[in-house]
């Protein structure tokens, strides 16, 4: 009996590197893991690749680790190890708070950072995070590595500088200086996608992102400098209706999307004064 997976064809390596080398060699391949989303597209029907490479099995990419003051999180890491691992509680704690929002405990067991990040969506609850945290992914090919800012990563709506030959392999995030503070905004707090999404620190460069206000996620830059040079409130949330760019879509207004960034705005400046 044909079904819906009859055409697919699935390869799993047992490394890294025998990872990278099948990028290379048979493309195209669509890479999987917890498959939160792709089993979505496979549902509906949309799901374009028929070949993938099956990454789950890469134990070295789960790995959570601070060296030298940075926290390295490998691509694999679930959201529960995240809530979980202490270091992330002690280096990004709004980091833990996104993780314990991302659908339900299902999701959450087999969802990854690396799979958030690839997935491209503006609404990726912890895409703010590593946004306001000035993450570092850390890139790698049969070639070799290289480091892109994550401020550096989207060109655009669901697309981004990863080559077809690239995998995410890791994220390094550097000491974050100031207090951190996350909140998402949707029809519940878990298990629906976030009609805005705010991560932020406060410090002396505040630090300002926001999921589903624009075709990627965004820093806040002309916000982040008036808070830094001691302006008002009323004037951060001024600028801020200003740098976004939020759209009508099933899940909410523009209106409604710009008045809820301006009110997180306010809350985040309150709540850690």
């Amino acid at each position: 009996m044909r079904t819906a997976v009859s055409s697919l064809a699935l390869l799993q390596p047992r490394s890294l590197r025998e990872a990278l080398r099948l990028l290379r060699d048979e493309r195209p391949l669509v890479p999987l893991a917890g498959c939160t989303d792709l089993y979505v597209a496979l549902q509906f029907g949309t799901l374009e690749g028929r070949r993938f490479l099956d990454l789950w099995g890469l134990k070295g990419l789960r790995r959570i680790e601070g060296r030298d003051g940075v926290l390295r999180i490998g691509a694999l890491a679930t959201y529960t190890s995240l809530a979980r691992s202490r270091l992330v509680r002690r280096h990004l704690p709004m980091l833990v708070a996104a993780s314990r929002e991302v659908g339900g405990i299902q999701i959450q067991n087999r969802g990854t950072i690396g799979g958030n990040i690839a997935n491209a969506s503006p609404a990726g609850d912890t895409l703010p995070v590593l946004a306001a945290a000035d993450a570092v992914l850390v890139l790698a090919s049969a070639q070799g590595e290289r480091r892109v800012p994550f401020t550096g990563f989207y060109t655009g709506y669901r697309r981004s500088v990863l080559r077809p030959d690239e995998l995410i392999v890791a994220i390094e995030i550097p000491p974050v200086e100031g207090r951190q503070w996350f909140r998402k905004v949707g029809t519940r707090a878990a298990q629906a996608i976030a009609k805005v999404v705010m991560a932020a620190v406060r410090g002396p460069a505040p630090r300002i992102a926001l999921g589903s206000v624009a075709p990627t996620v965004v820093r806040l830059p002309r916000t982040e400098v008036c808070l830094a040079g001691g302006g008002s409130l009323e004037e951060a949330q001024r600028i801020l209706a200003e740098e976004i760019q939020p759209i009508d879509d099933l899940r909410s207004t523009a209106e409604y999307r710009r008045r809820v960034a301006v009110n997180l705005l306010g809350r985040f400046w309150d709540e850690t004064a």
